[in-house]
């Protein structure tokens, strides 16, 4: 008599048992859903608000940022303001698309913005952007 139990009755299991991997899933779903916030990168600078409307890019534009202290930043390196034209100079000697995205704080000086903006003018580039946030 055969029960079932014997050694040449064995079965094995042919099912995945897929609820491990979502588990596993959707806690790494939670994690970088609230990690994805935390990841802005560059130099914290208050924005002006206004009402203007996005720009639209087909290359990643330049970023420059001039923070409450008066630094001047390219990306998020400290740059001399003396050497600023030089250095972008060289970033933009071999793009075609001369373009540069101004972060600056509310608070600084309307003369030394306007002295950055200069300078990057006098560097040869063509276009130049005003980073600011929207109103709420």
């Amino acid at each position: 008599m055969n029960t079932g139990f014997g050694k040449n009755n064995k079965r094995f299991m042919s099912d995945i048992n897929v609820t491990p991997l979502v588990d596993v899933m959707l806690v790494l779903l939670i994690i970088f859903m609230v990690a994805a916030p935390m990841m802005i990168q560059g130099v914290d600078v208050n924005l002006p608000k206004t009402t203007a409307k996005n720009i639209k890019s087909q290359d990643e534009p330049l970023i420059l940022t001039v923070d409450k202290k008066g630094e001047v930043f390219i990306e998020n390196h400290a740059i001399p303001l003396d050497s600023l034209e030089v250095k972008i100079q060289k970033i933009f000697q071999n793009r075609r698309e001369k373009e540069i995205l101004l972060r600056a704080d509310k608070d600084v000086s309307y003369g030394f913005v306007i002295d950055v903006i200069a300078r990057v003018k006098k560097a040869g580039i063509d276009k130049l952007g005003m980073v600011t946030e929207p109103l709420d």
